[in-house]
């Protein structure tokens, strides 16, 4: 999953509409075959999820109306095999990557999955801490931690899911102290949404 990150520009090929603004009129995103699809057809949810800057397991919940369990399914460390330029790794660096999935508590169902490539070595070792121990998402910690960051929108768009239909993703960076820290993709189940 890392290598879906590797050779990526600071700015992405093409526009991407939601990089720094939610409204684009007429934008499209692009399908996982290269094929436009307007951002105006997909559900008025997910376009709130692929901009959001705030804690997506917080808005999931009040959607769908039932607590979100994150449910760790990978966590190690790693070493990178080429430069992952939106959050400055190099080639031969070691770095944490994470695999999550967000699930209802009751209802069983998979909201989203989240897959993160972290750079542990510029988080405070008491946030690295609770991050290693895998005690609550990465969004819920940052909130509880009350950690100064800031959310940048990189790449927007679907791609084929497990099953019969797309998974609407986006890509986005957390900005600590001024320094990209962690890369995360996250990737919602188009059907669940409509």
């Amino acid at each position: 999953m890392v290598e879906r990150y590797y050779r990526k520009t600071l700015l992405p090929a093409g526009p991407n509409p939601f990089r720094c603004e939610g409204f684009v009129r007429d934008g499209t995103i692009h399908s996982a075959t290269g094929h436009p699809v307007a951002i105006a057809s997909l559900p008025p949810f997910l376009r709130a999820l692929l901009v959001t800057d705030g804690t997506v397991t917080k808005i999931i919940e009040a959607y769908f109306w039932e607590p979100v369990v994150v449910d760790t399914l990978r966590q190690e460390f790693v070493v990178a095999a080429e430069d992952i330029p939106w959050v400055q790794i190099h080639g031969g660096e070691r770095v944490m990557v994470r695999r999550a999935r967000l699930r209802g508590a009751h209802s069983g169902k998979e909201f989203a999955h989240a897959f993160s490539v972290i750079r542990t070595e510029l988080i405070p070792a008491h946030f690295r801490r609770r991050l290693i121990d895998r005690e609550i998402g990465i969004g819920a910690l940052i909130r509880d931690s009350g950690l100064e960051s800031y959310r940048e929108v990189m790449e927007v768009g679907l791609e084929p899911d497990t099953g019969t239909d797309d998974a609407v993703f986006r890509t986005y960076r957390i900005i600590i102290a001024g320094e990209p820290v962690i890369l995360i993709t996250e990737t919602f189940p188009l059907a669940l949404y409509r």
